[in-house]
């Protein structure tokens, strides 16, 4: 259901803001923070995979009522609002681009992710290509052999 993955992606962000909140002043290094950040970037996915997919679904009067909508842009302004309140306690914290190298790094990551998936795909498919030749072939040998014992059985028999 498309509101319960909204609310457990809030509730995602809000667990991993109030964690980086109340530890803020005590941590040594954003390694502390790993997961919450973590939980904040699977939140807000959540949030806008919900709201993306609600407005695949439904009725005309379902995606275009006011309740409805409005619902959509409090949710992601919600969801705005606490990345940015995570964004300017690291940055206070750690310095003045830290969240822009997270959000780069993150970013990186994915790619590369999305591209080995892919390079996976490809091999598979030359993969099952060569398989599916190779099985050609061997139809195309088997074929061969069946016609040239045929031949040589009707040349003996007739001959």
């Amino acid at each position: 259901m498309v509101v319960a993955e909204v609310l457990a992606g809030i509730s995602l962000i809000k667990a991993g803001v109030d964690f980086v909140k109340s530890n803020i002043e005590t941590a040594q290094d954003i390694g502390n923070f790993a997961e919450a950040i973590d939980n904040v970037f699977r939140g807000k996915d959540e949030v806008d995979k919900a709201r993306n997919k609600k407005s695949g679904v439904g009725g005309v009067g379902d995606q275009l009522g006011i309740k409805s909508v409005a619902q959509e842009m409090i949710d992601a302004k919600l969801a705005e609002e606490k990345m940015e309140e995570m964004r300017s306690m690291l940055n206070m914290r750690f310095g003045p681009d830290t969240w822009q190298q997270i959000v780069d790094e993150r970013s990186r990551r994915i790619a590369e992710i999305k591209d080995a998936q892919k390079r996976a795909r490809i091999e598979k498919r030359r993969k099952d290509a060569e398989f599916w030749h190779l099985i050609q072939q061997g139809l195309i040998v088997f074929a061969v052999f069946v016609v040239a014992v045929f031949a040589f059985a009707y040349v003996v028999v007739i001959g």
